[in-house]
């Protein structure tokens, strides 16, 4: 695990409340990478990115499901309308609960969809509450992953699944530049740490979890970051980052660090998926 000791949670906080407008703008309301079969659209790869998932998890009508990290409900939204889900998010901003909020009665799945603005590592829920517990994107920004993964389990009903897709530092991050590498992606997106896939393995298991599926999707989804570098100049985001302060300047100059981390083996992308024994 390489740990950015420098990120502070209020700062996640405000990062998002600041900068939901302008992902929406960037990448759409999905705010998690493109999944791509071939050369799809970005919106379409990001939503097969969710279907994906959610086929994995076998997410069933009428389950309870905990997105953790809803960010401005995309996922939520759509697990809610198309599966007929019934979805709690969490997110750490107030600006992406009322976003979230608001798209879901706009999508007509506001009594299927609850939304609540708490840090995820003090949230609390009763034992046995949901059947799926779902996050994309989410646990690198979590200080005690291990700690939030046992918490994690003790609100999932027996059988139940937990559904994860993770930033991943790569699994021989040895050289000082690989290194430099991850350390530079935690510091420009505000991670606390970011875990190998055989760390995620091991805090699943370590929580009483077991395995599922285990799986690398870096080639299939680096190609985000791209996209993303390329909007981004051509909006002239950067100028305008300039004017709000030098955290938001330095998480737009990291797009290129990320998209160089999972090229050379530095970072992963990774998807896990977990059940409950009976």
């Amino acid at each position: 695990m390489i740990s950015c000791p420098t990120v502070e949670k209020k700062v996640i906080r405000y990062h998002y409340n600041l900068t939901t407008f302008f992902y929406w703008l960037l990448w759409g309301k999905h705010i998690h990478h493109g999944l791509w079969e071939g050369n799809e659209s970005c919106a379409a790869a990001q939503l097969n990115l969710t279907e994906t998932l959610a086929s994995l998890a076998q997410v069933t009508p009428d389950c309870r499901l905990l997105d953790v990290g809803c960010g401005m409900g995309g996922s939520s939204i759509h697990l809610a309308r198309k599966f007929k889900a019934d979805v709690t998010g969490v997110t750490i901003s107030p600006v992406q609960r009322r976003w979230a909020a608001t798209s879901a009665m706009m999508a007509g799945v506001g009594g299927r969809t609850q939304f609540i603005c708490q840090d995820a590592e003090q949230v609390e829920f009763e034992p046995d509450s949901f059947d799926r517990i779902w996050s994309i994107e989410c646990t690198e920004h979590l200080f005690d992953k291990p700690a939030f993964f046992k918490k994690a389990v003790s609100w999932l009903k027996p059988g139940g699944r937990v559904s994860i897709c993770a930033w991943l530092a790569g699994d021989h991050v040895e050289s000082a530049e690989d290194i430099q590498q991850v350390y530079d992606v935690c510091e420009g997106f505000f991670c606390p740490s970011l875990g190998s896939s055989a760390d995620y393995v091991e805090w699943l298991t370590d929580a009483g979890l077991e395995m599922e599926h285990e799986l690398d999707w870096t080639e299939r989804v680096d190609r985000t970051w791209e996209i993303c570098k390329s909007r981004m100049q051509k909006t002239g985001m950067p100028w305008l980052a300039r004017m709000i302060d030098q955290d938001t300047v330095m998480f737009l100059d990291r797009f290129e660090t990320i998209l160089k981390a999972y090229r050379t083996g530095a970072m992963k992308y990774g998807c896990f998926v977990a059940h409950k024994p009976e």
